[in-house]
């Protein structure tokens, strides 16, 4: 399966193609060597018929797995039927007065054979490159080696790639360049379009979920004066018309709040947000949230709510409550567990003193964990916590009534004093979704974000600044609600068994390349 471009005859012109690589100059003559056949380059349209797959479909056998028909017999053929089929060409075998292509779509990829006897302008097909598209028709018919072919009566290139296709065998092997080369690495490697596929399929079950519990989807604004809902440090922009500065939101979760106290009982949002802040395994500055309210519940009420979604999803996309991640098997059988924090802490630590007493926890601290020394006090519970105590929870796990410390927007524990009504739910360590008891006392959340100014007064940077217009709409009353945020990305992670966010994100945020241009890598 040799790429024919590489022995590309010279078409005299190549002083006006200085600088190209060699492989995208014998390319450049093939094309010319079709226009000159009478082939358009770039023609505006091809008139499919069908898919890869419907073609696959419709003759089930031995060649194809979903088949549930009897294998394909050598020989047969269908000579009533006619295909138009299009696709990017990723295999090419010519052998004089025959040529075998292998012709893919977004739908699968079906062999299709060119003969000198039975295709026009078969002379042309010597000048098809690995990577270009074609458009082709003719007669479904199978190969002495049982396998589905289209016999080309007619074709057309489309449109001729310049660039050589990556080793079918070794493929793009560096992460960082399947990452920056993302459409190469769709083309090539089938693993790669399946997990953008389950990408798609999480978020079409969620909004079906969703919807059909009666939530209302909606937009919030992209560009805020005040970014709020989390703790996180923000990119900021400056807005030329309006003499302003502004931010990228860090969260959904105030402007779905407003839509509360406007009467909207239940209300949700799948969006981008963007945090200024490092890349990693879980993290990327920009990502996709789930957010979800709901008037007059709590936290109870959405830890239910989220667990049958999940459930939900997990069945839908795997065919059962169990998927594996990295080799080890998760459950998501209802109902998840629960566990709550302060004893977790607590057990997995080794503390022979309630976390919750901040003095002693710094003490502790210092003496076992000194690079913790410059963290916050009212920070460090989130760090012991995350070091202790997430890596043990693997299967779904709701993490329960976290300190109030860490959670400025929830309601305080109805029963139990320094803690929250707040849930976070993780799976294989990592944290997935927080759950809140919203809080809705107007003059207690704005005390807690005056308590946060103070904090960004110290030095801290990621401290929730105080947005008046969000305390304005408080005023005007809130309903007791739950609320909570999901990962899209790192749900993807899940369902796609990817060990990093890198990989479900189609366009993950790069260091831009030191030498930019259109020659081949």
């Amino acid at each position: 399966m040799s790429d024919v471009a590489s022995a590309a005859p010279d078409s005299g012109d190549d002083h006006s193609r200085g600088g190209l690589h060699e492989q995208t100059i014998a390319r450049l003559n093939n094309r010319d060597a079709q226009s000159a056949a009478g082939f358009d380059a770039h023609p505006y349209s091809f008139a499919r018929s069908h898919s890869a797959a419907e073609l696959l479909a419709a003759h089930p056998g031995s060649d194809h797995p979903g088949g549930e028909a009897a294998p394909l017999e050598s020989g047969q053929t269908w000579p009533g039927e006619q295909y138009a089929l299009a696709g990017r060409v990723m295999s090419f075998r010519h052998m004089g007065g025959a040529a075998f292509a292998d012709v893919q779509d977004q739908s699968g990829t079906v062999q299709v054979y060119f003969g000198k006897k039975v295709s026009e302008q078969f002379a042309a097909t010597k000048n098809i490159d690995l990577g270009d598209i074609v458009g082709v028709s003719g007669t479904p018919f199978v190969t002495k080696t049982g396998q589905l072919t289209l016999e080309v009566h007619a074709w057309q290139p489309l449109v001729k790639s310049l660039h050589p296709l990556p080793s079918k065998f070794h493929g793009l092997q560096d992460d960082e360049l399947r990452a920056r080369r993302r459409y190469v690495d769709l083309m090539i490697n089938p693993e790669s379009r399946a997990v953008f596929q389950t990408r798609a399929a999480v978020v079409r079950h969620i909004r079906r979920f969703l919807d059909e519990r009666d939530f209302m989807e909606v937009e919030g604004p992209t560009l805020q004066t005040v970014p709020g809902g989390t703790e996180a440090k923000p990119f900021r922009t400056h807005h030329n018309a309006l003499d302003h500065e502004f931010s990228l939101r860090i969260s959904l979760e105030l402007y779905l709040k407003r839509l509360l106290v406007g009467g909207f009982e239940r209300v949700y949002e799948i969006g981008r947000t963007y945090r200024n802040e490092g890349v990693d395994r879980t993290h990327n500055p920009e990502f996709t949230m789930l957010e979800a309210y709901f008037a007059y519940g709590d936290y109870s009420d959405m830890m239910r709510l989220v667990e049958t979604l999940l459930h939900s999803l997990v069945v839908a996309v795997k065919g059962e409550p169990k998927l594996t991640y990295q080799g080890r098997e998760l459950d998501f059988s209802l109902p998840f567990r629960r566990l709550d924090f302060v004893t977790a802490l607590r057990e997995a630590a080794k503390l022979d003193f309630d976390p919750l007493d901040l003095a002693k926890l710094r003490v502790w601290s210092d003496e076992h964990h000194p690079e913790h020394r410059k963290t916050p006090g009212y920070k460090l519970l989130d760090k012991l916590g995350g070091e202790y105590v997430e890596p043990l929870l693997q299967n779904p796990t709701f993490l329960t009534d976290m300190p109030l410390v860490i959670s400025p927007l929830v309601k305080a524990h109805r029963s139990r004093e320094g803690l929250a009504e707040r849930a976070d739910l993780y799976v294989a360590g990592f944290e997935l979704a927080p759950i809140y008891s919203e809080l809705n006392d107007a003059l207690e959340q704005r005390a807690r974000f005056e308590a946060q100014t103070q904090r960004r007064d110290a030095g801290d940077d990621e401290a929730h600044e105080q947005d008046e217009d969000f305390l304005l709409a408080l005023e005007y009353g809130m309903p007791p609600s739950a609320g909570m945020g999901m990962g899209i990305d790192r749900l993807t992670m899940l369902l796609a068994d990817r060990d990093s966010i890198r990989d479900v994100l189609l366009f993950p945020l790069l260091r831009p390349e030191a030498k930019q241009g259109g020659q081949s890598d």
